[in-house]
């Protein structure tokens, strides 16, 4: 329950997530303005009893910059180099803005092996919760200097979504370039419509299916926002998406009025650890259900059996993440695997052994 101070205005928990199209800014406001600007917003609202948590992009385009490059590198050992020399300037654009405000930042670096890890994952957590209550804004980036293919979030708003459920945020700020979400690309489609509030999981899931479904707004960033957005309400957390390249509109936000758009979180909110069962785990294969396994795990809350598994795919060990699929294809949940994808695939039809208990699985597909 958020805290009421003086100025009637409740106090949040908030992870603001800033990404490139903001942060490369333009010849008439540069990234240092743009940082400059930033800051002054977030440091305005933690006077006010926010405890924030920002979510960055920027470090290969400053380290391109950095090194005069004409253009965003393609291989991965290039983008990685890139971070490297990108990230301390950006910390240090942060850190000149927030401190002449008084507020300390800290830098964290994450990879989704971080998050995969249920003992990593709490590790970050106890972390986060230790600077928020320093006082501390925690400026959390994906670590590209490190990180594989297999082991990127691939968009920063993943990464926001899951830092967001990992420190029990009451809400998590999507700052774009487009003042709020709209039925199709408002840039390329007329009849695109304005969104003010998507109220339930239905609908966003609606959403989120005809962004996929290509063109110019489904292939770009609105797609990872809507990805990111089912993440955070489905584990209890409002989600705000707005312009952020005017400042005035990041403080009417934070102060609590309706500009972008609005995401009511579920009012079924998954509990932590399910949170991250759903979310951050990297599944390593696929159990392929019958309807009697579907029906036991949706309707009855059972755990999943190997006589209710039709067929095994991919490598995993035992306590890997796999995701459990219907025999129409549905994903129906993911959970931890009580035996490996070799000892299963011999298992297979039998009665009384347990592949996955209910307490390692979470329901996705409902």
């Amino acid at each position: 329950m958020a805290a009421r101070h003086d100025s009637g205005q409740p106090s949040l928990r908030r992870v603001i997530k800033v990404g490139t199209s903001l942060l490369r800014g333009s010849p008439e406001r540069p990234t240092a303005a743009v940082i400059a600007d930033l800051a002054a917003s977030l440091c305005r609202r933690q006077r006010s009893g926010d405890a924030l948590t920002l979510v960055t992009s920027g470090a290969v385009g400053l380290g391109c910059t950095a090194m005069a490059l004409q253009q965003r590198p393609s291989e991965v050992v290039a983008l990685q180099a890139a971070a490297a020399v990108g990230q301390g300037r950006l910390m240090a654009l942060y850190q000149d803005a927030f401190a002449v405000r008084g507020v300390a930042v800290a830098q964290v670096l994450l990879t989704r092996g971080d998050l995969a890890s249920r003992r990593r994952y709490q590790n970050a957590s106890r972390t986060l919760e230790q600077l928020l209550a320093w006082g501390v804004v925690p400026v959390v980036n994906e670590n590209d200097t490190l990180a594989t293919d297999e082991l990127r979030f691939g968009d920063n708003d993943t990464l926001s979504a899951l830092v967001a459920v990992a420190i029990g945020a009451d809400e998590l700020v999507l700052l774009t370039d487009v003042d709020r979400l709209y039925s199709g690309d408002p840039r390329t489609d007329w009849d695109a419509r304005p969104i003010e509030e998507v109220s339930s999981l239905a609908e966003l899931n609606s959403l989120q299916g005809a962004a996929s479904g290509g063109g110019q707004w489904g292939t770009g960033g609105m797609t990872t926002k809507l990805a990111a957005a089912r993440i955070a309400t489905s584990s209890g957390i409002r989600v705000r998406l707005a312009d952020g390249r005017d400042p005035a509109v990041l403080d009417a936000l934070l102060a609590g009025e309706r500009v972008g758009t609005i995401f009511q979180p579920s009012p079924t909110p998954l509990a932590n650890r399910k949170g991250w069962l759903a979310h951050a785990l990297l599944p390593k294969g696929t159990l392929h259900l019958d309807a009697g396994a579907e029906r036991a795990l949706t309707l009855q809350g059972a755990s999943l059996l190997a006589v209710g598994v039709r067929a095994v795919e991919g490598q995993f060990g035992r306590r890997e993440a796999v995701r459990l699929v219907a025999s129409d294809g549905r994903e129906l949940g993911r959970g931890l695997a009580s035996l490996g994808s070799g000892e299963l695939a011999e298992l297979i039809g039998c009665a009384g052994v347990e592949v996955v208990h209910r307490d390692h699985l979470v329901l996705t597909g409902c």
